[in-house]
């Protein structure tokens, strides 16, 4: 349909890691991740995305139901630090291979 914008129903993120801390402040977390969000710079914009739906889309080797890619799914729990990052957390922990890769923000639930 040339002429038309086309409308996504997510944000892209990038997922920098996993919340750090426990003794002597050198332990992960591995089922709560560290997220940034494009277009987001300040807490007070990533309080908007809290509750919002997160998808891990990755490639697999094999084929199930028809389709090689998966998805984990999650949920934006709560901002972290002053720079509009996020925390989420995951229906599975995240592989390590997640790590600096791309995921999906969902617009949804809305809370307006």
């Amino acid at each position: 349909m040339p002429g038309q914008q086309v409308h996504r129903l997510y944000s892209r993120a990038k997922i920098t890691g996993y919340r750090r801390g426990g003794p002597s402040n050198g332990s992960h977390n591995n089922h709560i991740s560290l997220m940034t969000i494009e277009g987001v710079t300040t807490q007070q914009d990533a309080q908007f995305y809290c509750g919002k739906r997160v998808a891990y889309i990755y490639k697999a080797k094999t084929e199930r139901k028809g389709t090689r890619y998966r998805v984990i799914w999650g949920k934006v729990v709560r901002h972290h630090g002053s720079k509009g990052g996020v925390r989420a957390t995951f229906r599975k922990p995240l592989p390590p291979q997640a790590l600096g890769a791309s995921a999906r923000v969902m617009l949804y639930p809305s809370r307006i």
